[in-house]
């Protein structure tokens, strides 16, 4: 046998060992999300088991089903608010809604948004926006007016859904 031939023998043996010492683990790690989209921001904790030891978590594949949880309010009136904007994407089960340009009624500046709906509660922790006009970024205050455009419109929504 030769140098290399022996070289390649001993790094698949050993990639082949240490898949072997990698075995499966006796508990499963559970993620849960609340049931309900409207809980208190106490009950939307997720609980989670310890940490990864297997090779296959370790590179990011999991067997668990992982639920997300977007509040319904505040993706309805994300939509509502940011309507004058050509919606490009939009993914309820991560709560992202990207647009495109756009300018709003009676007013001059173009606009683009990213929203992030990260928690099923109703309340300002739980949306994040990024506005950008074609210059650059957004003021912080227009950001914080648009937030609280959609924070308003939906608490407007839960009521009318007689929720409150």
């Amino acid at each position: 046998m030769t140098s290399p031939r022996i070289l390649r023998l001993l790094a698949i043996t050993l990639v082949a060992a240490t898949l072997a010492a990698c075995g499966a683990r006796d508990g499963e790690d559970t993620v849960r999300a609340p049931s309900d989209p409207d809980t208190d921001r106490s009950d939307a904790r997720l609980s989670e088991g310890a940490g990864s030891q297997t090779i296959w978590e370790a590179f990011g594949r999991r067997d668990v089903e992982t639920n997300v949880a977007v509040n319904k309010y505040i993706w309805s009136a994300s939509l509502e608010v940011l309507d004058f904007l050509p919606v490009q994407s939009v993914d309820p089960f991560t709560g992202v809604i990207i647009t495109g340009f756009g300018r709003p009624p009676g007013g001059g500046r173009a606009y683009r948004a990213t929203v992030l709906i990260n928690d099923p509660a109703l309340d300002a922790r739980a949306l994040n926006v990024s506005l950008q006009t074609q210059n650059g970024p957004a003021s912080a205050a227009t950001i914080r007016a648009v937030e609280d455009a959609i924070l308003s419109r939906a608490r407007q929504l839960r009521i009318a859904d007689n929720r409150f």
